[in-house]
Protein backbone atom coordinates (compact mmCIF):
# COMPACT_ATOMS: atom_id res chain seq x y z
CA UNK A 1 0.00 0.00 0.00
CA UNK A 2 1.22 3.52 -0.79
CA UNK A 3 1.03 5.69 2.33
CA UNK A 4 1.77 9.37 3.00
CA UNK A 5 2.87 10.36 6.52
CA UNK A 6 3.24 13.76 8.13
CA UNK A 7 5.55 14.26 11.09
CA UNK A 8 7.92 11.49 9.96
CA UNK A 9 10.97 13.24 11.38
CA UNK A 10 9.30 13.23 14.81
CA UNK A 11 8.71 10.54 17.42
CA UNK A 12 5.35 9.09 16.33
CA UNK A 13 5.60 9.70 12.60
CA UNK A 14 9.12 8.32 12.51
CA UNK A 15 8.17 5.16 14.38
CA UNK A 16 5.16 4.70 12.09
CA UNK A 17 7.33 5.14 9.00
CA UNK A 18 9.87 2.56 10.17
CA UNK A 19 7.17 0.08 11.15
CA UNK A 20 5.08 0.39 7.99
CA UNK A 21 8.12 0.14 5.72
CA UNK A 22 9.12 -2.93 7.72
CA UNK A 23 5.84 -4.71 7.00
CA UNK A 24 6.05 -3.99 3.28
CA UNK A 25 4.29 -0.69 2.66
CA UNK A 26 5.57 2.07 0.38
CA UNK A 27 5.87 5.17 2.55
CA UNK A 28 6.18 8.77 1.39
CA UNK A 29 6.67 11.46 4.01
CA UNK A 30 6.35 15.21 4.28
CA UNK A 31 9.74 16.89 4.55
CA UNK A 32 10.66 20.55 5.00
CA UNK A 33 14.46 20.34 4.88
CA UNK A 34 17.52 18.39 3.82
CA UNK A 35 17.98 17.14 7.37
CA UNK A 36 14.41 15.79 7.39
CA UNK A 37 15.07 14.18 3.99
CA UNK A 38 17.98 12.28 5.54
CA UNK A 39 15.95 11.15 8.56
CA UNK A 40 13.10 9.90 6.37
CA UNK A 41 15.42 8.01 4.01
CA UNK A 42 17.15 6.38 6.98
CA UNK A 43 13.74 5.09 8.09
CA UNK A 44 13.11 3.61 4.65
CA UNK A 45 10.69 6.28 3.45
CA UNK A 46 10.77 8.65 0.50
CA UNK A 47 10.74 12.38 1.36
CA UNK A 48 8.29 14.73 -0.35
CA UNK A 49 9.12 18.43 -0.07
CA UNK A 50 6.11 20.34 1.29
CA UNK A 51 4.69 21.53 4.59
CA UNK A 52 1.27 21.79 6.23
CA UNK A 53 0.62 25.12 4.57
CA UNK A 54 1.77 24.21 1.05
CA UNK A 55 0.77 20.55 0.72
CA UNK A 56 -1.49 19.88 -2.27
CA UNK A 57 -3.07 16.98 -4.13
CA UNK A 58 0.03 16.79 -6.32
CA UNK A 59 2.16 15.78 -3.33
CA UNK A 60 -0.21 12.92 -2.45
CA UNK A 61 -0.83 11.46 -5.90
CA UNK A 62 -1.22 7.69 -5.87
CA UNK A 63 -1.40 7.38 -2.08
CA UNK A 64 -4.25 5.30 -0.66
CA UNK A 65 -3.83 6.42 2.95
CA UNK A 66 -2.67 9.54 4.78
CA UNK A 67 -1.40 9.26 8.36
CA UNK A 68 -1.41 12.74 9.86
CA UNK A 69 0.99 12.65 12.82
CA UNK A 70 2.39 16.19 12.63
CA UNK A 71 1.34 18.68 15.31
CA UNK A 72 2.62 21.67 17.23
CA UNK A 73 3.18 20.39 20.78
CA UNK A 74 5.54 23.00 22.26
CA UNK A 75 5.19 23.90 25.92
CA UNK A 76 5.18 27.60 25.11
CA UNK A 77 4.49 29.86 22.17
CA UNK A 78 2.04 32.15 20.45
CA UNK A 79 -1.53 30.90 20.11
CA UNK A 80 -1.32 31.44 16.35
CA UNK A 81 1.41 28.80 16.13
CA UNK A 82 -0.85 26.11 17.60
CA UNK A 83 -3.82 27.15 15.48
CA UNK A 84 -1.82 27.40 12.26
CA UNK A 85 -0.27 23.93 12.63
CA UNK A 86 -2.95 21.94 14.41
CA UNK A 87 -6.15 23.38 12.94
CA UNK A 88 -5.27 25.03 9.63
CA UNK A 89 -2.64 22.41 8.85
CA UNK A 90 -5.08 19.56 9.43
CA UNK A 91 -7.70 21.20 7.22
CA UNK A 92 -5.11 21.70 4.49
CA UNK A 93 -4.13 18.02 4.70
CA UNK A 94 -7.77 16.95 4.48
CA UNK A 95 -8.37 19.14 1.44
CA UNK A 96 -5.26 17.85 -0.33
CA UNK A 97 -6.08 14.24 0.51
CA UNK A 98 -9.63 14.45 -0.86
CA UNK A 99 -8.45 16.17 -4.03
CA UNK A 100 -5.79 13.50 -4.56
CA UNK A 101 -8.26 10.64 -4.27
CA UNK A 102 -6.88 9.35 -0.97
CA UNK A 103 -9.26 6.73 0.42
CA UNK A 104 -8.43 6.81 4.14
CA UNK A 105 -7.22 9.57 6.47
CA UNK A 106 -5.87 8.48 9.86
CA UNK A 107 -5.43 11.36 12.29
CA UNK A 108 -3.16 10.96 15.31
CA UNK A 109 -5.16 12.76 17.94
CA UNK A 110 -4.81 12.92 21.71
CA UNK A 111 -6.78 12.70 24.91
CA UNK A 112 -5.72 16.33 25.41
CA UNK A 113 -8.56 17.25 23.05
CA UNK A 114 -10.89 16.51 25.98
CA UNK A 115 -9.01 18.48 28.62
CA UNK A 116 -10.27 21.68 30.24
CA UNK A 117 -8.21 21.22 33.41
CA UNK A 118 -10.36 18.54 35.03
CA UNK A 119 -9.68 14.94 36.04
CA UNK A 120 -10.52 12.37 33.37
CA UNK A 121 -11.55 9.26 35.29
CA UNK A 122 -12.38 6.09 33.35
CA UNK A 123 -13.45 8.10 30.31
CA UNK A 124 -14.44 6.58 26.97
CA UNK A 125 -14.70 8.06 23.49
CA UNK A 126 -18.18 9.52 24.10
CA UNK A 127 -16.67 12.24 26.31
CA UNK A 128 -17.08 15.68 24.65
CA UNK A 129 -14.25 17.55 22.96
CA UNK A 130 -12.89 20.57 24.86
CA UNK A 131 -13.41 23.43 22.41
CA UNK A 132 -13.46 25.83 25.38
CA UNK A 133 -10.23 24.60 26.97
CA UNK A 134 -7.95 27.34 28.36
CA UNK A 135 -4.95 25.49 26.93
CA UNK A 136 -4.15 26.21 23.24
CA UNK A 137 -2.78 22.74 22.54
CA UNK A 138 -5.98 21.16 23.84
CA UNK A 139 -8.54 23.29 22.02
CA UNK A 140 -6.60 23.28 18.75
CA UNK A 141 -6.38 19.49 18.85
CA UNK A 142 -10.12 19.38 19.59
CA UNK A 143 -10.85 21.51 16.53
CA UNK A 144 -8.47 19.43 14.41
CA UNK A 145 -10.26 16.24 15.43
CA UNK A 146 -13.63 17.82 14.72
CA UNK A 147 -12.45 18.73 11.20
CA UNK A 148 -11.24 15.19 10.57
CA UNK A 149 -14.44 13.54 11.73
CA UNK A 150 -16.65 16.01 9.85
CA UNK A 151 -14.71 15.27 6.65
CA UNK A 152 -15.63 11.60 6.84
CA UNK A 153 -17.52 10.65 3.66
CA UNK A 154 -17.61 6.90 3.04
CA UNK A 155 -20.18 7.28 0.25
CA UNK A 156 -17.74 9.61 -1.50
CA UNK A 157 -14.84 7.22 -1.01
CA UNK A 158 -13.13 9.17 1.79
CA UNK A 159 -12.95 7.53 5.23
CA UNK A 160 -11.50 9.34 8.23
CA UNK A 161 -10.78 8.14 11.73
CA UNK A 162 -8.86 9.29 14.80
CA UNK A 163 -6.43 7.44 17.05
CA UNK A 164 -5.99 8.95 20.51
CA UNK A 165 -2.87 7.82 22.38
CA UNK A 166 -2.12 9.09 25.88
CA UNK A 167 1.38 9.78 27.30
CA UNK A 168 3.37 8.27 24.43
CA UNK A 169 6.68 6.83 25.59
CA UNK A 170 9.45 4.49 24.47
CA UNK A 171 12.57 4.34 22.30
CA UNK A 172 12.94 7.32 20.00
CA UNK A 173 11.36 9.88 22.35
CA UNK A 174 13.45 13.00 21.81
CA UNK A 175 11.30 15.32 23.91
CA UNK A 176 9.76 14.12 27.19
CA UNK A 177 12.39 11.71 28.52
CA UNK A 178 15.38 13.92 27.60
CA UNK A 179 13.78 16.83 29.49
CA UNK A 180 13.16 14.64 32.55
CA UNK A 181 16.75 13.35 32.50
CA UNK A 182 18.22 16.81 31.99
CA UNK A 183 16.27 18.20 34.95
CA UNK A 184 17.19 15.24 37.15
CA UNK A 185 20.89 15.44 36.35
CA UNK A 186 20.84 19.17 37.11
CA UNK A 187 19.11 18.51 40.44
CA UNK A 188 15.99 20.36 39.30
CA UNK A 189 13.46 17.54 39.00
CA UNK A 190 10.48 18.16 41.29
CA UNK A 191 7.31 16.11 41.54
CA UNK A 192 3.94 17.82 41.75
CA UNK A 193 1.58 16.34 44.36
CA UNK A 194 4.21 13.58 44.71
CA UNK A 195 3.30 12.27 41.26
CA UNK A 196 0.24 10.49 42.65
CA UNK A 197 -2.12 11.17 39.73
CA UNK A 198 -3.15 8.02 37.89
CA UNK A 199 -2.68 7.86 34.15
CA UNK A 200 -3.17 5.67 31.13
CA UNK A 201 -0.12 5.37 28.86
CA UNK A 202 0.75 4.41 25.28
CA UNK A 203 3.98 2.63 24.43
CA UNK A 204 5.21 3.62 20.97
CA UNK A 205 5.36 0.00 19.80
CA UNK A 206 1.69 -0.41 20.68
CA UNK A 207 0.73 2.79 18.89
CA UNK A 208 2.37 1.82 15.60
CA UNK A 209 0.57 -1.53 15.74
CA UNK A 210 -2.73 0.34 16.09
CA UNK A 211 -1.80 2.56 13.14
CA UNK A 212 -1.19 -0.54 11.03
CA UNK A 213 -4.57 -1.98 12.04
CA UNK A 214 -6.30 1.31 11.19
CA UNK A 215 -5.14 1.04 7.57
CA UNK A 216 -8.02 -1.37 7.00
CA UNK A 217 -10.04 -1.61 10.25
CA UNK A 218 -12.19 0.76 12.29
CA UNK A 219 -15.54 2.40 11.70
CA UNK A 220 -15.59 5.51 9.51
CA UNK A 221 -15.65 8.79 11.41
CA UNK A 222 -14.85 7.24 14.79
CA UNK A 223 -12.18 7.98 17.41
CA UNK A 224 -10.25 5.34 19.37
CA UNK A 225 -8.17 5.48 22.53
CA UNK A 226 -4.96 3.50 21.98
CA UNK A 227 -3.61 2.40 25.36
CA UNK A 228 -1.25 0.11 27.20
CA UNK A 229 -2.79 -2.49 29.48
CA UNK A 230 -3.72 -1.11 32.89
CA UNK A 231 -2.90 2.21 34.45
CA UNK A 232 -0.30 3.50 36.88
CA UNK A 233 0.66 6.66 38.70
CA UNK A 234 2.69 9.32 36.93
CA UNK A 235 5.39 8.67 39.52
CA UNK A 236 5.54 4.97 38.67
CA UNK A 237 5.87 5.37 34.90
CA UNK A 238 8.20 8.40 34.96
CA UNK A 239 10.42 6.80 37.62
CA UNK A 240 10.64 3.62 35.53
CA UNK A 241 11.49 5.57 32.38
CA UNK A 242 14.27 7.47 34.15
CA UNK A 243 15.57 4.28 35.75
CA UNK A 244 15.90 2.79 32.25
CA UNK A 245 18.53 5.49 31.69
CA UNK A 246 20.14 4.84 35.07
CA UNK A 247 18.80 8.05 36.60
CA UNK A 248 17.07 8.42 39.98
CA UNK A 249 14.50 11.19 40.36
CA UNK A 250 14.36 11.58 44.12
CA UNK A 251 11.42 12.58 46.31
CA UNK A 252 11.33 16.39 46.13
CA UNK A 253 7.74 17.55 45.57
CA UNK A 254 5.54 20.65 45.70
CA UNK A 255 1.74 20.76 46.11
CA UNK A 256 -0.46 21.14 43.06
CA UNK A 257 -1.88 24.51 44.12
CA UNK A 258 1.65 25.94 44.32
CA UNK A 259 2.58 24.52 40.92
CA UNK A 260 -0.53 26.09 39.40
CA UNK A 261 0.34 29.45 40.95
CA UNK A 262 3.93 29.25 39.70
CA UNK A 263 2.69 28.34 36.22
CA UNK A 264 0.24 31.23 36.06
CA UNK A 265 2.70 33.80 37.39
CA UNK A 266 5.48 32.54 35.11
CA UNK A 267 3.25 32.86 32.06
CA UNK A 268 2.26 36.39 33.10
CA UNK A 269 5.89 37.43 33.49
CA UNK A 270 6.95 35.93 30.15
CA UNK A 271 4.09 37.56 28.25
CA UNK A 272 4.19 40.91 30.02
CA UNK A 273 7.92 41.43 29.62
CA UNK A 274 8.39 39.43 26.38
CA UNK A 275 11.01 37.23 28.03
CA UNK A 276 12.96 34.86 25.83
CA UNK A 277 12.80 31.09 26.08
CA UNK A 278 10.17 29.11 27.96
CA UNK A 279 8.82 29.72 31.47
CA UNK A 280 10.11 27.26 34.09
CA UNK A 281 6.56 25.97 34.47
CA UNK A 282 3.29 26.60 32.62
CA UNK A 283 -0.32 26.20 33.73
CA UNK A 284 -0.72 23.34 31.28
CA UNK A 285 2.32 21.44 32.55
CA UNK A 286 1.20 21.89 36.16
CA UNK A 287 -2.27 20.64 35.28
CA UNK A 288 -0.95 17.58 33.41
CA UNK A 289 1.10 16.53 36.45
CA UNK A 290 -1.77 16.85 38.93
CA UNK A 291 -4.88 15.56 37.16
CA UNK A 292 -5.92 11.94 36.77
CA UNK A 293 -6.24 10.73 33.19
CA UNK A 294 -7.52 7.17 33.02
CA UNK A 295 -9.18 6.06 29.81
CA UNK A 296 -11.15 3.06 28.57
CA UNK A 297 -9.76 1.26 25.52
CA UNK A 298 -12.52 -1.29 24.88
CA UNK A 299 -13.66 0.35 21.64
CA UNK A 300 -10.28 -0.09 19.94
CA UNK A 301 -10.22 -3.72 20.94
CA UNK A 302 -13.71 -4.33 19.57
CA UNK A 303 -13.55 -2.31 16.33
CA UNK A 304 -9.86 -2.17 15.40
CA UNK A 305 -8.92 -5.58 16.76
CA UNK A 306 -6.28 -3.81 18.85
CA UNK A 307 -4.60 -5.78 21.61
CA UNK A 308 -1.37 -4.21 22.90
CA UNK A 309 1.47 -6.39 21.57
CA UNK A 310 3.86 -5.08 24.23
CA UNK A 311 3.40 -4.99 28.00
CA UNK A 312 4.74 -2.00 29.92
CA UNK A 313 7.53 -4.23 31.24
CA UNK A 314 8.51 -5.26 27.69
CA UNK A 315 8.43 -1.62 26.62
CA UNK A 316 10.70 -0.64 29.50
CA UNK A 317 13.15 -3.37 28.52
CA UNK A 318 13.20 -2.09 24.94
CA UNK A 319 13.75 1.42 26.27
CA UNK A 320 16.68 0.20 28.40
CA UNK A 321 18.16 -1.60 25.41
CA UNK A 322 17.85 1.47 23.18
CA UNK A 323 19.48 3.75 25.76
CA UNK A 324 22.30 1.27 26.38
CA UNK A 325 22.97 0.91 22.65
Amino acid sequence: MKIFITGASGFVGGAATRHLVGVGHEVYAMSRSASSDAVIRALGGEPVRCDLQSVSAEHLQGCAVVIHAAAFVAAWGEVDAWERANVDGTRQMLEAARAAGVQRFIHIGTEAALVRGQDLQQVDESYPLAFDSPYPYCWTKARAEQAVREANDPAGGFVTLVLRPRFIWGPGDATLLPIILQMARAGRWTWIDKGRALTSTTYIGNLVQAIELALTAGKPGEAYFILDEGERSLRQIITAMAAAAGVSLGDKSIPGWLAAAIGASSEWLWRTFALKGEPPLTRHAAMVMTRECTLIGDKARAELGYVPPFSVEQGLQQLRDSLAG
